[in-house]
């Protein structure tokens, strides 16, 4: 048989600027930014994230995904550089590569303090939550650069906040504290920033208590039907609710609650 090779088994072998613990008994996987002081993402660690979210969404051993960082800062963004060195072909893939948190099938916490900008701001807004702190700022100053974000930063905020307060963000490049983004429904939980570990912790626990067939389904009708029309919504939310009444896990948790305790969900 021919022997077939994949580029990616090359780009994973050294990971630039992250690494990644996997902790199988609280089936959780951590993805740590670690270039301080300002964990710059590189070009080649945009490709080495996706891959490892399409990894972490493929081993058994992980129910939930944590994207952090060292330090006091998550990100001040991406490496200015690399963006005048790369190919049209490279750039042209930012998004795709950022937007993995998104396509991957299980739950993804961002823990954001400090700076967190342009890419650092753009994969978080990929993640499903994101619980922040006093320290935490949001930005996206690409219009100093005489740039726009480009990693679907604009298009996901605009999602969330609306036109006008995207406008405000992206054409002044302003900075948005943790409270704010809270107010403004772009992050989940504000906490003191000595608690975003424990609220972090908390956060997972919580989430591995779920069944996980519901949840991935929960994820991917939730994304899917972000800009269908309600009736279309609402049709398909009806259709995963029927497939979910034949699970195993659905019938776990109506004996559990029935039987009045903790359900014990097998993911199929």
């Amino acid at each position: 048989m021919t022997q077939i090779s994949h580029p990616a088994q090359s780009l994973l072998e050294n990971l630039d600027g992250f690494r990644v613990e996997i902790d199988a008994t609280r089936q959780r996987a951590d993805i740590i930014l670690q270039r301080p002081p300002f964990n710059i993402i590189s070009m080649p660690e945009r490709d080495q994230l996706r891959l490892v979210f399409e990894a972490l969404d493929a081993d058994d051993r992980v129910r939930v995904i944590v994207l952090r960082a060292e330090g006091e800062h998550f990100s001040s963004g991406g490496d200015i550089k690399g963006f005048l060195e790369a190919s049209p072909e490279h750039v042209s893939k930012l998004a795709w590569n950022i937007a993995a948190p998104a396509r991957c099938s299980k739950p993804v916490i961002a823990a954001n303090r400090g700076y967190c900008f342009g890419v650092g701001f753009e994969i978080s807004l990929a993640c499903d939550f994101r619980i922040v702190t006093e320290t935490t700022q949001y930005a996206l100053p690409e219009q100093k650069l005489g740039q726009i974000p480009g990693s679907g930063g604009s298009a996901r905020l605009q999602k969330m906040v609306g036109i006008t307060r995207t406008k405000d963000i992206v054409m002044r490049s302003r900075r948005i504290p943790g409270k704010q983004a809270y107010d403004w429904g772009v992050a989940t939980e504000i906490v003191p920033d000595v608690e975003l570990e424990s609220a972090t912790d908390r956060l997972v626990d919580e989430l591995r208590a779920f069944s996980p067939i519901a949840q991935r389904t929960a994820k991917k009708l939730l994304n899917d039907t972000e800009d269908s029309p309600l009736s279309i919504a609402i049709e398909l939310e009806g259709h995963c609710y029927s497939r979910l009444r034949s699970s195993d896990d659905f019938r776990e948790g109506v004996e559990a609650f029935h039987s009045k305790r903790a359900p014990k969900f097998i993911g199929s």
